[in-house]
């Protein structure tokens, strides 16, 4: 029988899957190039401004890594040097979690056995998912490139942008496609897959800080921003990207055929005998947890290591005034002076305190996954009741998100004090700006959980749906697109710059824990009154 018999109906089925996620995907690359367009014009409408801007970024070797490349004062150089760093990356990740999705996954629930006992080819699943991973990538570069042009870019380099934007997520669907088969679940997959995203964003991070350019080719995300589109435009680096995409979908296929359905080419670990320490709800949920929270716990670590040491450039820009300086406080909503560092680093907090509100939304993805899984079905048959349950998972997760918020707070507070403060006031202040964003965060989790115990089959949906709009009202995206401030629709638009304040934000703070408070519970009553496993 053909090895591929049957990849057209098991495409169509993923496509049927996909039609609530790729769409959104799609509509995130498409929409963040446009902003970035029309941001660009706005803040840089003349040639002067843009020029002033690559000064501030050329003495910034940070700022500079953000986009990556090189930059130049031109409308279409500045906007997809802003937006590239994070579509390439948006695309890559878009098609990885796909073809984990329909291959792996699909595998760890029994299903790819149901298939295969029909008239379909071994390959089939994972030729379907890789058609459906790369024709999103393709359709959200394809669109990226009709989209500049209509806003009037050079038509070469809109095409070249998005045939970045494709490629980037060929190649990291390749990986996926990869890890699937040396993995026995798509967790392990999963965390594969991710951590060759990371370490290659990372490398191409380093060169662009460091100045070694080499690194990049070492790096598939770094032959992406090498293609350098409106520039160099170097067409043979796609052709290059196409190559190694090729080359690991044919090892995927080999990998494929030296296995059996279920199980993984890599060792899997033997587990203990026994273990003494699962005593409750709250120690198992953080066994669940515990490696999640550690990867997490370190990227905030290294992300607020970096941004604290760009405190001693910060002064420096704040000390010779310009319009740019005037929109940098503009976005701060600060006044130009020594205070615009603590604006800075209190800006920082906030990127980071947005993507800390994402680890509550994905703990409560766990939570119905579990339920769907019938994991916790089978803890249920034991004493362990659904809100005891429940109730440990929530608690490891309120734990986990004060705690990354104050290793934040500590990180930017020893740093800001070694370079330019004094560590017995500042570290302090700092670390009590971080943890005044938790309710923030909190807040975020417990609609997620109010969704989740109201309605369960629509939960993941819309708990990402939660945190997207969170973070697209809030202060950090806001300002992008002309909302100052945030939204009033978002927790964090309460909480004031606890770098400025003479006080702790005690009413907001207060307010904020309140309200989760009665939208947690409100989540646990449903949880509890709902049928479970629906």
């Amino acid at each position: 029988m053909n090895a591929t018999l049957g990849t057209g109906t098991l495409a169509r089925l993923a496509l049927r899957r996909e039609r609530g996620i790729a769409p959104w995907w799609i509509l995130l690359i498409v929409s963040l190039s446009l902003v970035m367009v029309a941001y660009i014009n706005r803040n840089m409408g003349t040639y002067e401004l843009k020029l002033t801007y690559l000064k501030v970024i050329a003495g910034n070797p940070f700022l500079r890594a953000i986009g990556g490349g090189v930059v130049e004062p031109r409308l279409d150089v500045l906007a997809t040097w802003r937006s590239g760093g994070f579509l390439y990356l948006a695309s890559a990740l878009a098609a990885l979690m796909s073809v984990i999705r329909h291959t792996r996954k699909e595998e760890d629930a029994g299903r790819s056995e149901l298939v295969l006992a029909g008239r379909i080819g071994r390959a089939a699943p994972l030729t379907a998912a890789l058609l459906v991973a790369g024709g999103t990538s393709l359709i959200g570069g394809a669109l990226t490139a009709a989209a500049l042009i209509g806003v009037g870019l050079e038509p070469a380099g809109s095409l070249t942008y998005g045939g970045g934007i494709a490629v980037a997520g060929w190649m990291f669907g390749g990986i996926a496609a990869v890890a699937a088969q040396l993995s026995r679940n798509a967790h392990a997959a999963t965390v594969i897959a991710l951590t060759a995203l990371g370490a290659a964003y990372v490398l191409r991070f380093a060169a662009d800080v460091s100045g070694q350019a080499w690194l990049k080719y070492l790096s598939p995300v770094g032959w992406v921003h090498l293609v350098e589109p409106y520039q160099s435009e170097r067409w043979w680096l796609l052709g290059v990207c196409v190559l190694v995409s090729a080359i690991l979908y044919g090892a995927a296929y080999r990998l494929l055929a030296r296995r059996d359905l279920g199980s993984g080419l890599l060792p899997e670990r033997p587990g203990r005998e026994s273990a003494p320490g699962l005593r409750g709800p709250v120690s198992l949920a953080w066994r669940l947890h515990r490696a999640l929270l550690l990867k997490w716990l370190a990227g905030v670590a290294v992300f607020a290591l970096l941004g604290g040491a760009l405190t001693a450039p910060a002064r420096d820009l704040v000390s010779r005034p310009s319009i740019i300086v005037d929109n940098i406080t503009h976005f701060l909503g600060i006044a130009a002076g020594e205070k615009m560092v603590a604006g800075y680093l209190w800006y920082l907090i906030l990127i980071i305190a947005y993507a800390v509100a994402l680890y509550p939304v994905l703990m409560i993805v766990r939570l119905r996954a579990e339920e769907t899984s019938g994991r916790a079905e089978a803890l249920h048959a034991t004493p362990m009741t659904r809100l005891r349950w429940a109730s440990g998972h929530l608690l490891v997760t309120a734990l986990g998100t004060a705690a990354l918020m104050a290793v934040a707070g500590l990180a930017f507070g020893v740093i800001y004090s070694l370079a330019a403060g004094h560590l017995l006031t500042d570290a302090p202040a700092y670390l009590a700006g971080a943890l005044s964003t938790v309710p923030a965060a909190w807040c975020v989790g417990a609609v997620c959980l109010l969704a989740y115990g109201l309605l369960p089959r629509a939960a993941v949906v819309i708990v990402w749906l939660a945190w997207i709009l969170t973070t697209g009202l809030g202060q950090v995206v806001g300002p992008l697109y002309g909302l100052w401030g945030g939204s009033p629709a978002e927790p964090f638009h309460y909480i004031p710059n606890a770098m400025l304040a003479t006080a702790f934000p005690l009413v907001p703070v207060t307010a904020l824990l309140a309200i989760t408070a009665l939208l947690t519970a409100a989540g646990l009553l449903a949880l509890r009154h709902r049928d479970f496993g629906t």
